[in-house]
């Protein structure tokens, strides 16, 4: 019994500051599914990253708020429809509600299916920007978690190796603790720049950073 109260003090305390955070209050006036929206945003106004014209994958996209954030930075007017000068592709292993001028493809990037309507779309053109939201399942074990949370990292690294341009950017969540000095070594062997950032909208309390890697170094 002392577990469940306690549950239900931290449910109800994590609601509290949902329903009173600002983000989520901005999310929902300005038409974005997630506060997360605003991370991206926070990212790409430091690195100006998202241009029209551009080819944008977004990973882990479920439930499509970088893909809506994208797609209003890829509109001539910043419109969340109409025009849209560039293409934007989202993957995610979970269903997506569709986002206009998005094409959605529901499943495990690497399995053959989904890896060749990728192909497919894209016709032999590389991404400019591969944006990663991915995030695991975690268990509250830190080593468990450190290899999951490094797994996925792993993924979207080799994801833009196959399918990033040269000069072009990939922007990936990571989370502080046991693993990420060895994820920030992986970028720097993989990215001629590279940069952390902490986006004041990811929450205080939260270990949730980001990786910024441009311009794939030539492999060896």
């Amino acid at each position: 019994m002392k577990v469940k109260t306690k549950s239900k003090k931290v449910n109800k305390a994590w609601l509290n500051d949902h329903v009173n955070d600002p983000y989520v209050k901005l999310a929902q006036k300005e038409g974005y599914r997630a506060r997360a929206a605003y991370k991206l945003k926070e990212i790409d106004e430091s690195l100006h990253l998202l241009k029209p014209g551009q080819v944008v994958v977004d990973l882990g996209s479920t439930p499509g708020a970088w893909s809506q954030y994208v797609r209003r930075k890829l509109a001539p007017e910043g419109a969340a429809a109409g025009v849209l000068e560039g293409q934007i592709l989202a993957l995610d292993i979970l269903p997506m509600d569709p986002v206009e001028g998005v094409t959605f493809i529901q499943g495990d990037f690497r399995e053959p299916g989904p890896a060749l309507k990728l192909g497919e779309i894209l016709a032999g053109r590389k991404a400019d920007v591969v944006v990663s939201d991915m995030a695991p399942n975690l268990s509250g074990i830190p080593s468990s978690d450190s290899a999951r949370i490094a797994h996925l990292v792993e993924l979207a690294v080799d994801f833009a190796q196959a399918h990033l341009k040269p000069e072009g950017a990939l922007v990936c969540k990571v989370f502080h603790g046991s693993g990420y000095s060895q994820l920030v070594k992986l970028f720097k062997e993989q990215f001629r720049i590279v940069k952390p950032l902490k986006p004041k909208a990811s929450r205080d309390k939260s270990s949730e950073t980001f990786l910024v890697g441009i311009g794939l170094k030539p492999a060896r």
